[in-house]
This record gives C-alpha cells, structure tokens and sequence, in this order.
C-alpha cells in the first residue's frame, strides 16, 4: 500500500462541459482529492461544486456494474444481467432487425449534451450504419447560434475572454453557475477586475447582475424585441462603425429602415425594460472597443431563437465587434481530423434530405433532428416511422419538451438501448440498460466539434468496474458488429489516435501538453471575406427566399399569446449544483439543493397565501407539478423561476423515480415550433401558482404525485 498521493493533470468532463483544468489526486487506485489547475486555460484555478464532486459518482452503491435486460413489462423495473457480448449481440440485432425491415432510417440515435468524443462516435456509428437521425437536443442548445452565425456572418461567433475586453453583455448567460461552453467565470471575472465594463440580460437578479454596471431585468421570451431596440439606437444615433458598416456589411440600409419602429419606447412595455436603460446599455454596448457579447442558452429556448441570434449578430457587426481579439471571434481550429471526415460524413451523401426534420423543411446547415420531430416520427409516423433508438448521455424523459410525449414515444417504440452510469426514468424504460464508464475511467478528448478552436486532453485516471464501458467502446464493438469493419477499430483507443494524427502527436504527448488550440488570427475577413454568399455579414439574408425566412430580424409578439386564466410568467435556470437532470444521486450536492425549489417574489407569493419553503403547484395549459417556493426579491413579481431537471432517485424504479412530481417539462409543449430549428417554447410560458391543499393528488400514467 502507497502513502503517496499521485497527481494527473484531466479535465472536466461529463459532470459538465465547461472544460476546467483539474488536478486530480490518485491512491490505491482511487481518486483520494480534487483541484482546480492554477494553470488552466479555461480556468486558472477555478472548479466548480460539480467538479469538487466528480468522483463520487465512481463508487457509488447505485452505479450501474452490469449490463441488464428486461424482464416483464417495459418500465417494470425488473431486470437480468447479461453478458457485454451478449449484450452487444442483441442490440444489434434489434437494431438491423428494424433496418431490414423499415431502412436504416427507422433507428434513430440520440445523444445528450455534447461531452466528449462519444457524440461524435455516435455519428459515425449512425453514418456507417445508414441512418440520417441523429437526434440531440442542439433546438434549444447551440444551434441556433452556430447556425444562425453561419447564415450571417459565416461563422459561429465566440465570445473572447482571453483577450482584453472593453465590455462584456452577458445576454442570457450567468457563468457563475453554468460555466457554459468554455465561458469559465473565471476568465470574465478576471475581465472585470481589469476593468471590464458589465451588462447583463436576465430576468434574475445573479451575482453577475449585481456587478453590473447595467442590469436589464427582461421578460422572458422578449430578447429579440429588446436585441432590436439596441440596434435602432445604436443606427439612429450613428454609433456603428461605418467603416466595416460599408466595406463588410450587406443591407444596412434596409436594416435601418427595418428597426425605425422598434424604439426603447415601444419595446419598453413588451420588454419590461425601460426605455432609458435601453438607451444607455446600447451606447455602452457601441462605445466600447472591443465588446463581446456571452449569449446564453435561454435565447435559444422559444420558437424566435433564429431572429433573436440573428439580431445579436447584427449588433455585433454594426458595432465591428465580430473576429477582433476581445469580441466575438471566429475561433480557428487546432491541426486535427475534420469533423466531416471524422464522423465518414461521405458514406451517407444523401442525409441532408433523408432526415427526418428535412421533411418538416427546417433550415440549412441543421445536422441533427429536433427531439420533437423525432418524437412526432415515433407516434405519428411523420415522415416515416421510427421504430429503434440507442440514447446515450441523456435522460429524454427529463430533457425533452413535453415529457408525457416523451414517455408514449419511448412506450411505443420495439427496441430501446440505453448506455448510463446510473438508472434514470429513461433507461428505466430500456429493453437494454448498457453500464458506461466515467470520464476519469478512459481515455478521452473533449470539446472537439464545439467550435471555440481547441480540444483538451482527458486521460484515463483510474480503472473502471470491470463491466462499465467507455461510450466510445461501447459504440466502436457496436460499429464492427454492425456495420463494414473497415470503419472501426480494433482497439477503440486508436480513434483517439486517428483525430490526432495531422497534429503529429499521440494521445500520451497530448495529454502531456494538456490542450490544443489553433493560431490566433483576427479580422481574417480582410483577406478572404466573410464565408456567405456576398462575402459579407448579412444584416439581410441574401439567401432568405430560399431559406423561407424573413431577410431581416423580427419580432412579431411574445412566443406564447398572454392569458388572463395563467397571468405569470414561467421560466427556468440551470443550477450550479447539477447538469441537466444529473447527479441528484450525490449526497454532497443534494444536500446543496434538496428539493426542486421555484424561485417567487414576495408580493405574488403574499397574493397567493404562499409562504416561504410551502409546497406549491405551478400550473400552465399543459400541465402541472409540485415544486417548493423559495421567495426572493431577485425575480420580478410577474416572473416564476421553476427548477428544472428534477426526479428522485430515491423513489421506486417501477414508479419511475417520480418523474412527472416536479419535472419542469410536464409543463411545456410541442404543438408550436420554431420552424428553423423545431424548437419549442420553454421560457416565457403562460402559468399560474397556488399553494398545495391536503386534497390534492396529482397523476399521470397513475403514478402518483404525493
């Protein structure tokens, strides 16, 4: 036995995203501490109570050991243990059963947040194996940006933190808690000690928002209206820049003429924000050199995300913001495989029209298939049916919008395989439960694909249980048992291998050197333009007949029409302590937040006959949970804060861990979507509230409620 503590330098990875720089404390073949790296690229020190936690979740009594299978009843809770080879046989069976039977495009495989290579195996996987649908939550996550970047200016714009920042709009984005994407709060607060200017969009009163020098305390669901009102005082009082204006912009003429009516007067009522206070944050915004603006995902999640990144977009380039170092720049990537010859996109040419979504004439460039359009492909058979799906990183039955619908689609479907590290109401409804190693148990790259123009090294720290798979291994043996073996791999290590091979390194001198990123370069426009068709930043979309969109931003009214029967209005927020519907297993974190509590302003709370810590209902057209009321002056009195992601693993595996007791998306929809990316409506909903009474019992699927 070792008295000595062995030190490996990772990062973070499946408790989050965000990519911080741990170092990682090994004895006995156990992780003893962990720490922040003072010397992280993303981080400099800085670990979040997630990271602090990360470990616990490799011995805990619930973690998944064995491969399972069901027995009984889908959703039964009863199970067999089977071996990986057998496991691995049926699941491919099933899978080319359906194939062969309805076509490749009939198994569909989803994949949650993006947190590694795995996403990106899983695309090859369904690549190699003939199917377009690969479905992933990017509606309300990412897409809309990246997407809505590239039909504007050509790229993904990325908020740049690492170079002096004049000012930072923080618009839907709070990285004190979420750390979202490679915006380690650490490098903004690091901008604000240096004297960075600060203004934040948020209809809570955070931390952040209490540094501000402006704080606009919107409506949720009004950031386009509010994004419209900056450009028109940012045009009517000439703060642009007209110099990159006239050499690099396309329809600023039509552009003016457009945001004429959208004034901080008139947007004032729709926005909540008053109309100095507009004024003021937009010249801030344009007087500073250079800004960047941290768009969050809350801008993503209504059925106006396209118009609301595109406005966002257009203030950027007006304001000659977009690729200078300090604004938001076109990262350039690091010298490693292309992602298109990664996930062999050349095997399926005919996908972009195959998808599922193609049928519901989504926009261009949009990859993989809204979970609605996937569910309305399992239950409708629209466009086609859907009949198989392997999930991986994911608990749909939380995730996704509208989790009755979810929970009738998984119901429906004849085979399900679920890849996780601890059962979940989804994998509760799996014929194949597949147990996956964590991210400190293999060999792994993360944030390839993502866009901000680096990739970090994950290396394996310690062993995992003997049965509990990497994602990538599991994914690599489905790919040779499934589809030509020329595509895979002996040894899953060797993709790891083959991503890193134009760099001239191997995956062990990576993880020495920790990251790579690609050159700084800026203003790369004045050699080769902007990559759109006229070469410049498309305040208006040359392209918007074809795209069947309007040219130019709009906004056409809030996302959901008001209804004097629901008055509030209901919105969300991750939480620090967990990701997505994660990690409610770990004592450490649960006993940081307990319960699933919604955040009320005092006045309606006292409106309601609500107290402080009362069990409540909240209540939309759709549907209605019990949460805990948490009352705080930090939300306005119109707004609801619901918790989001909540189920309870202590609960019964047969009842589904009470999925539907206080799960936000009992209450959201699908009947209305945003057409270009299929997105549903999660913030800015309709909802009204009361204090739970003693004959109050809630049900669905006769699961109880209480």
């Amino acid at each position: 036995m070792s008295d000595q503590i062995r030190w490996i330098k990772t990062h973070c990875a499946r408790m989050d995203h965000g990519g911080c720089t741990l170092n990682v404390g090994v004895k006995d073949g156990r992780i003893e501490t962990i720490k922040g790296d003072s010397d992280g690229y993303l981080n400099k020190g800085y670990i979040c109570p997630k990271g602090l936690a990360s470990a616990d979740k490799l011995t805990h009594p619930l973690r998944l050991k064995h491969p399972l299978k069901r027995k009984g009843r889908r959703g039964e809770g009863q199970w067999q243990e089977i071996s990986w080879g057998d496991a691995i046989a049926l699941v491919s069976e099933k899978l080319q059963d359906v194939k062969d039977r309805l076509g490749a495009r009939a198994v569909a495989f989803c994949q949650g947040m993006p947190k590694g290579l795995e996403h990106f195996v899983l695309i090859r996987l369904a690549n190699t194996f003939g199917s377009p649908n690969v479905v992933v939550v990017q509606d309300v996550c990412h897409a809309p940006r990246e997407i809505s970047g590239l039909h504007t200016c050509g790229f993904y714009p990325v908020a740049d933190f690492h170079h002096k920042n004049e000012l930072v709009l923080l618009w839907g984005s709070n990285p004190t808690s979420t750390n979202e994407e490679g915006q380690i709060c650490s490098l903004l607060l690091e901008q604000i000690k240096k004297g960075a200017q600060l203004i934040v969009v948020d209809p809570r009163r955070t931390e952040l928002a209490q540094k501000a020098k402006y704080w606009l305390q919107i409506r949720p669901g009004t950031d386009g209206a509010l994004a419209l009102a900056f450009l028109n005082v940012i045009i009517t009082e000439e703060l642009f820049d007209g110099n990159f204006v006239n050499k690099w912009t396309h329809g600023f003429g039509d552009l003016t003429a457009h945001v004429r009516s959208f004034t901080p007067e008139k947007m004032a009522p729709i926005t909540w924000v008053p109309a100095g206070l507009i004024s003021k944050s937009a010249r801030a915004y344009a007087r500073s050199q250079p800004a960047a603006i941290a768009w969050g995902n809350p801008i993503e999640q209504n059925i106006q995300s396209f118009d609301t990144a595109r406005a966002l977009i257009c203030l950027m380039a007006i304001c000659a913001n977009l690729d200078v170092p300090g604004g938001n720049i076109q990262a350039n990537e690091p010298n490693i495989l292309s992602l298109g010859k990664f996930v062999r996109a050349d095997l399926l040419p005919s996908k972009r029209t195959e998808m599922i979504h193609a049928y519901h004439d989504t926009i261009s460039k949009l990859m993989t298939v809204p979970p609605a359009l996937f569910r309305k492909a399992v239950l409708e058979g629209i466009p086609y049916p859907v009949k198989a799906a392997y999930v991986q990183c994911a608990n749909p039955m939380l995730a996704y919008a509208d989790s009755r619908q979810t929970h009738a689609a998984l119901m429906k479907l004849d085979f399900l395989a679920v890849s996780e590290i601890f059962m979940t109401p989804t994998a509760a409804l799996a014929d194949i439960v597949l147990p996956a190693a964590t991210h400190f148990e293999f060999n792994d790259i993360g944030h390839y694909g993502l866009g901000h123009g680096y990739i970090l090294a994950r290396p394996k720290i310690v062993d995992a249980p003997e049965e509990c798979w990497p994602d990538i291994k599991i994914l690599n043996e489905l790919g040779k048992s499934l589809c030509p073996a020329a595509h895979w791999y002996e040894d899953y290590n060797d993709i790891l291998e083959t991503l890193l091979a134009p760099s001239g390194l191997d995956f062990g001198q990576f993880a020495e050197q920790g990251y790579l990123k690609g050159s700084d370069q800026f203003k790369k426009y004045n050699v080769s333009g902007f990559k759109t068709p006229s070469g410049k930043v498309e305040l208006s979309l040359s392209r918007a007949a074809k795209l069947k969109v309007s040219p130019l931003p709009d906004f056409n009214g809030y996302p959901v029409p008001e209804d004097p029967e629901y008055p509030l209005v209901l919105t969300s927020a991750k939480s620090r302590y967990y990701l997505h519907s994660s990690y409610r297993w770990l004592e450490k974190l649960r006993k940081k937040l307990p319960h699933p509590q919604a955040l009320i302003h005092p006045e309606t709370a006292a409106d309601c006959g609500i107290q402080n810590n009362d069990e409540i209902i909240i209540e939309t057209p759709h549907g209605r949970i019990i949460q805990v009321a948490r009352l705080t002056e930090a939300v306005a009195p119109r707004v609801i804060y619901a918790a989001y992601g909540w189920w309870f693993p202590e609960e019964k595996p047969e009842a589904l861990y009470k999925w539907d007791r206080s799960n936000f998306n009992i209450l959201t929809a699908t009947d209305n979507l945003g057409r270009e990316f299929g997105t549903p409506n999660l913030k800015g909903i309709n909802c009204r509230i009361r204090k739970v009474r003693g004959e109050d019992k809630l049900s669905n699927n006769s699961i109880s409620w209480r």
